[in-house]
């Protein structure tokens, strides 16, 4: 009967466990989708927008996976960087108050924010 005992709390605790443990993943937020881009990738990028001198947007609240606004006129990506950072030739970009925005084509979402200094 002790044993019979024990065996129904292990199993008790299991099931409490696996439950936990799902309530716990579906409650975590999806990863942002991010480029990977090396610190090299990152300074050529922008060197090469500073040399442009892209007039910036009002600077704004903006996060990796944000929808933006059909208003914002986006730059194609210049061949410079697409050589240097292939990932990223067929992206967009504009620039807003100090930072470079990188926008994906398909959804038009930022794929990308690079903090200019």
């Amino acid at each position: 009967m002790h044993k019979v005992l024990i065996t129904g709390a292990i199993v008790l605790s299991c099931i409490s466990l696996n439950i936990h443990a799902q309530t716990v993943a579906q409650q975590q937020p999806a990863a942002s989708p991010k480029i990977n881009l090396t610190l090299e990738q990152r300074y050529i990028i922008k060197e090469i927008v500073k040399d442009m001198k892209v007039d910036p947007i009002p600077a704004k609240d903006l996060a990796v996976g944000d929808q933006i606004p059909d208003n914002i006129r986006l730059q194609p990506m210049p061949s410079e960087i697409a050589q240097k950072a292939p990932q990223i030739k067929a992206h967009r970009f504009f620039v807003a108050g100090k930072q470079i925005v990188i926008v994906d084509p398909k959804d038009n979402k930022i794929a990308e924010i690079i903090k200019l200094d």
